[in-house]
């Protein structure tokens, strides 16, 4: 898969460009901010590939404290951004 490393002000400006190439051509960007990377933006697959899954999901009985169901559900769900 091709990088292409760009200034987080470049991607502000040209976002609907670089989502396209991102969707299309399989492009990855690498976006930094005052010369240090701070984000990147992959194709979908390749996103899913690098989260490794939890080793057992959260569930309501397992958060302590008496939390909500949606408390429980976003624990379950690794957060991607």
């Amino acid at each position: 898969m091709r990088s292409i490393t760009i200034s987080v002000t470049e991607a502000a400006r040209n976002f609907a460009d670089c989502i396209n190439r991102v969707r299309y051509q399989g492009i990855s960007f690498i976006l930094h901010k005052n010369g240090v990377a701070v984000a990147r933006i992959v194709p979908e697959r390749s996103a899913m590939a690098e989260i490794e899954p939890a080793e057992k999901p959260a569930t309501p009985e397992a958060i302590a404290g008496g939390n909500d169901v949606r408390q429980a559900q976003r624990a379950s769900i690794p957060e991607i951004w």
